[in-house]
């Protein structure tokens, strides 16, 4: 079976990405890096307008949190369903780890069985007790095809 126009175009925007932070890693000089920002945001619209915006909003957001700690450790996905019908959801549980009062800002990344990149949004989990667990429900921003699975792209505890 061949891929997918988007499942190809988003292999090519998975290794741009890699190329920019080896090129980025290994200090090249300007030119390099600039080069390889090109090709990334190339085989970025070729991946589809649709995931890239839903990853650039998924980002904005995160920028937003100030001050927070990496918290990946503390949140897991639950597996997906489509309770509407057509939106894929995934319940997100967040278990505090500190020992104060604290929020979490989530970017769950639905991919499909290749791993590609389907869709990106962000939750947020508000008021987890120390020592707690709280859980949300992470819904795709479109419909998706087959039996995606939801994974943690970042977590901030605030």
């Amino acid at each position: 079976m061949e891929p997918t126009r988007t499942a190809t175009a988003t292999r090519v925007a998975a290794a741009a990405c890699t190329a920019l932070l080896a090129l980025t890693v290994t200090a090249c000089t300007d030119e390099d890096v600039d080069k390889a920002k090109d090709t990334v945001a190339s085989a970025t619209a070729k991946a589809g307008d649709v995931v890239a915006s839903a990853t650039e909003a998924a980002a904005s957001e995160l920028e937003k949190v100030k001050d927070g700690v990496n918290a990946t450790g503390d949140v897991k996905a639950a597996d997906t369903t489509k309770p509407d019908g057509d939106r894929t959801t995934a319940e997100i549980t967040a278990t505090n780890s500190s020992d104060k009062k604290a929020d979490y800002t989530i970017s769950v990344n639905f991919r499909d069985s290749d791993g590609n990149l389907l869709d990106a949004v962000v939750l947020n989990i508000n008021g987890v007790d120390p020592g707690a667990s709280k859980s949300g429900t992470a819904r795709s921003n479109r419909s998706l095809s087959g039996t995606p699975k939801a994974e943690i792209g970042q977590a901030l505890r605030h």
